[in-house]
């Protein structure tokens, strides 16, 4: 009897084990991107981006879809930063560039984290510092507020009574897909080089 019941029980657990393999092959074969991913998401990817509204260089109001029409390395910063931004904004334009020499169109987004000074002006001499095809986003303190919440960042302003103060933040890039949204981030341990080289794999699966 005890025989019977051990020889049952191992048949169940083999059968469960099957059914989570199974599953587990299946959510990973059903992600068209699955071979290029370098990063675990808690979560999964869903839980990073989605929609916003926000103020371009131009002073026009845009969303999300206006904006990712091509394959995009968002970048949350503000232009006063004085070393980590210009720096990551160069790292990912240089990405950019090496992309478009492998054939690959795509551009770089600037998402400012500090709307009181980096006015629509502001963004637009910044942005043309770096790339042609760089894309400079600014908004209202609500509009600011929601776009890092849905891309999971941070970003705190330093206490002072002037105009001259520092905002602590986060420093993580995005490559957002037309279509597909966010797939990727990359730490600003990266160079341009391997920023590009991670792209490149997810555009070519588009």
């Amino acid at each position: 009897m005890a025989k019977l019941y051990w020889s049952a029980l191992g048949i169940v657990v083999a059968g469960m084990l099957g059914i989570i393999g199974w599953n587990l092959f299946q959510g990973r074969s059903a992600d068209q991107f699955a071979e290029c991913r370098g990063s675990a998401i808690a979560g999964g990817t869903a839980q990073i981006g989605g929609p916003f509204e926000l103020v371009n260089q131009q002073g026009q109001t845009v969303t999300d879809a206006d904006v990712v029409t091509l394959p995009s390395i968002l970048y949350f910063g503000y232009t006063f930063c004085p070393d980590v931004c210009p720096l990551d904004v160069a790292r990912n334009a240089d990405a950019v560039e090496t992309l478009e020499e492998n054939g690959m169109i795509a551009q770089p987004v600037f998402i400012s984290i500090d709307p009181r000074r980096d006015t629509p002006e502001v963004l637009a001499e910044f942005a043309s510092i770096f790339h042609p095809r760089m894309i400079g986003l600014t908004g209202s303190e609500e509009q600011v507020r929601a776009a890092s919440r849905a891309y999971r960042t941070f970003y705190q302003a330093q206490p002072t009574d002037d105009d001259f103060y520092l905002v602590d933040h986060s420093t993580h890039s995005y490559l957002v897909l037309p279509g597909h949204g966010f797939v990727e981030f990359f730490p600003r341990s990266l160079d341009a080089r391997q920023i590009a080289e991670r792209s490149a794999c997810f555009i070519r699966r588009m």
